[in-house]
């Protein structure tokens, strides 16, 4: 989510990542994997080492994958993009979330936890590939900055324009799959309804959320949605701090995250591995049904 504090200077700490064991490189792994990755990319003392971490998990994946350096307002970045494959001429189907983070905390819960659930799924989706569609996965720089490398993609002459783009952001603890979608009912809403239901667990999909990435896609008409995993009882309160109330109990993301406290210890996969089997299969629902 985002901030206006300054990130820390590019590339330094690259050295920490290169002492770290490599995940394993099969399919998705579920809330362990996922957790591992979170504790490696939130280890990392600046963006490159963030995205160090995460190329490395694309490679120990065989997941070929590039960067494209941006400027917007004077400030320069880079997006890290992979194909996963898929069939040829097919729609794509891309899925993202932010790697920076602010200069404060370790950036664990903002937004290391998104990009991990995008790598898990990610590892799912290329051991087992949609029918119906390609799929991309992204991770956006400087979207602390005011969704700078998100906007760069979209504005970019000629980018091909995804059947839908599907956010992660702030995906670290809770009960509760928080979708944002700006269509009350859709086929994907109703999959993963279904889907939630037989895990469990709960689901709340709404227009009203949080500043993040999916803003950049929906600014230029192209189809977007986000999600994150809180506690359900946070969400209320998260909105009203956006729409500049205080709630009498501050919720915990607003404690976390731009702050000293966010590290990997305020973390709870509890749910984490039900609410990424809701999300996928509820893209390969809301997949066959595109044909």
């Amino acid at each position: 989510m985002t901030s206006k504090t300054p990130l820390r200077p590019l590339w330094a700490g690259l050295l920490l990542l290169l002492a770290l064991p490599t995940l394993a490189a099969d399919g998705g792994g579920g809330a362990a994997t996922w957790k591992e990755q979170v504790a490696r990319i939130s280890e990392g003392a600046d963006t490159g080492a963030r995205g160090l971490a995460i190329t490395r998990r694309l490679d120990a994946l065989n997941v070929p994958w590039r960067e494209e350096a941006f400027e917007q307002k004077e400030k320069q970045g880079r997006n890290l993009l992979a194909d996963l494959g898929g069939k040829e001429g097919a729609p794509l189907l891309l899925i993202g979330a932010h790697y920076d983070r602010v200069a404060v905390g370790h950036g664990a819960t903002d937004n290391a936890s998104g990009s991990a659930a995008v790598l898990e799924l990610a590892a799912r989706l290329k051991a087992r590939p949609l029918t119906n569609h390609r799929v991309q996965i992204a991770f956006w720089d400087l979207e602390e900055a005011g969704l700078l490398g998100s906007h760069a993609y979209v504005t970019t002459p000629d980018r091909e324009k995804p059947a839908l783009y599907v956010n992660f952001d702030v995906f670290g603890w809770g009960d509760t799959l928080w979708m944002m979608s700006p269509q009350a009912d859709t086929p994907l809403i109703g999959a993963l309804r279904k889907a939630s239901e037989t895990r469990k667990i709960g689901f709340q999909p709404g227009e009203h959320y949080p500043p993040t990435d999916h803003l950049a896609f929906l600014k230029e008409e192209w189809p977007a949605v986000s999600f994150s995993l809180v506690g359900g009882t946070e969400i209320d309160p998260i909105l009203a701090v956006f729409a500049g109330k205080t709630p009498a109990t501050p919720p915990k993301v607003m404690q976390v995250i731009h702050s000293p406290r966010d590290t990997i210890a305020e973390l709870d996969d509890g749910r984490v591995g039900d609410a990424l089997d809701v999300i996928e299969q509820g893209l390969r629902d809301w997949d066959a049904a595109a044909h």
